[in-house]
């Protein structure tokens, strides 16, 4: 457990438990580094503390919220219970009393996704603000279940939106050979920033894990299994200096992400050889060595078994079509206004 995770649990265990008398679900979860695991010294300049929340049935919210405000401590651990809470610019304790299908909605921004089109207009912070973090006590079994339904995508969207990640891919593997090629260091390496992204995001795909916002992106993917190979390839990606030293590092890294779909499609695996890049047209070719990625896309969408899904054009879900900020994943109207689009173009992929 980190820091934050610890001082939750044992806040829950020595002081909130003996104050709610009612079945109900105890858990870090929500927003804040700490229910990712990844909190620090850092973290503890701002909204941090011994924070959880009770879940609880509808009409005992009301007494059990007021057990808890009278009950609680003023300090824990050395630590302040009451400290500055920004969403409502007060100092408060951070005990939060509702019930599952409250905070579900608040979290997601709305229902928990069902069909395609809510879950691509889903980001995958939100998702993890509810499955992530630590549940100390769930005697009812609610939170838990609710945990589990949203753990990942279901297969279709998945192998959606793998096809759109290698369709990303494919856009920007021949670009840092053909710009240092023009003369452009710079491009080229900026290029390969972009497609160490890229990697990293269709690895926590492959993995079957939501990718948490920018800060921590790089941190959680440190700690997927199996990166150990592919983190030091993606290193020498971003930090080359030399066009032969890039190719080397960024054929590595594809041929290692190939391996890994050839693992999740066992009965049609792909070659995974990197060759000269496929221009696509008047059969060109140029000399710099890629995976031709768009093949891994297309076998991708063969997978995806709904034929509506299927034929709707692979640009990907919110995190994939956007630099998902906080401004966009927590305060706006986007998420549901693209599963709006989503849903739209779903309808009309057959038309």
């Amino acid at each position: 457990m980190s820091q934050g995770q610890a001082l939750a649990a044992g806040f829950y265990r020595d002081v909130v438990a003996g104050l709610v008398d009612v079945p109900h679900a105890a858990a870090l979860v929500g927003e804040g580094s700490e229910v990712l695991g990844f909190d620090d010294g850092q973290s503890t300049d701002h909204a941090w503390g011994p924070r959880l929340h009770v879940f609880v049935k509808a009409d005992v919210v009301e007494e059990t919220t007021r057990r808890i405000d009278d009950g609680l401590p003023d300090i824990y651990q050395s630590v302040p219970v009451r400290f500055y809470a920004w969403q409502d610019q007060r100092v408060r304790h951070h005990v939060a009393v509702t019930t599952v299908e409250e905070w579900v909605q608040s979290e997601l921004g709305g229902p928990a996704p069902t069909g395609s089109a809510s879950w691509l207009g889903m980001p995958q912070q939100r998702l993890l603000q509810v499955t992530a973090g630590v549940v100390f006590h769930d005697d009812r079994g609610d939170l838990t279940r609710v945990r589990h339904q949203l753990t990942y995508y279901p297969d279709d969207v998945w192998w959606w939106m793998q096809a759109s990640q290698w369709q990303l891919i494919a856009s920007a593997e021949a670009l840092p050979g053909r710009l240092a090629g023009a003369g452009d260091s710079r491009g080229a390496q900026m290029i390969a920033a972009l497609l160490v992204r890229l990697l990293m995001e269709l690895t926590f795909l492959q993995r079957r894990r939501y990718w948490p916002y920018l800060k921590w992106l790089s941190t959680a993917f440190a700690q997927l299994e199996g990166t150990e190979q592919l983190g030091p390839l993606l290193d020498q990606l971003m930090g080359a200096r030399t066009p032969q030293d890039r190719e080397a590092a960024l054929v590595a890294s594809l041929v290692i992400a190939a391996a890994e779909h050839n693992r999740l499609d066992s009965e049609q695996p792909l070659d995974p050889t990197c060759k000269p890049f496929e221009v696509g047209i008047n059969d060109a070719r140029r000399p710099y060595r890629v995976l031709n990625a768009e093949r891994f896309a297309q076998a991708c969408l063969r997978k995806v078994s709904d034929s509506e899904l299927r034929q709707l054009a692979p640009v990907g879900a919110i995190d994939q079509l956007t630099h998902s900020s906080d401004q966009l994943t927590n305060f706006s109207r986007w998420p549901s206004s693209l599963a709006r689009v989503y849903d739209d173009l779903l309808k009309h992929s057959q038309r």
